[in-house]
């Protein structure tokens, strides 16, 4: 679900500070994402929510996530708005979790 390897190369890029305020800004902005998606958006509008959530995702090693939004956009993008939010939003709260309870883990030793 984590690519920690990621993870750690994007600490070792930017430093421990900035790397802390980069995941608090990623979660603080993909919570609003996650919460705009709705079936009653437009393809465009969830094309442009998805592929944000999917940079962001693969920025911070969220890799179960970036699949399922990479997905999305592309089935938006053709103006398919049959996408499973709600498989978005359960795999995006399960891999903030994952990540909030393994971050430390991640960089002790």
């Amino acid at each position: 679900m984590i690519d920690w390897e990621r993870v750690k190369e994007l600490r070792a890029e930017i430093g421990a500070d900035d790397f802390s305020e980069v995941a608090v800004m990623f979660l603080e902005e993909a919570d609003d994402a996650v919460s705009r998606l709705s079936a009653n958006m437009s393809a465009k509008a969830l094309e442009a929510d998805l592929h944000f959530l999917k940079g962001a995702a693969l920025n911070l090693g969220f890799d179960a996530l970036s699949g399922l939004c990479q997905e999305g956009e592309r089935r938006a993008a053709a103006g398919d708005t049959g996408v499973d939010l709600d498989a978005v939003r359960s795999t995006y709260f399960a891999s903030k979790s994952a990540f909030q309870s393994g971050v430390d883990q991640a960089f002790a030793a």
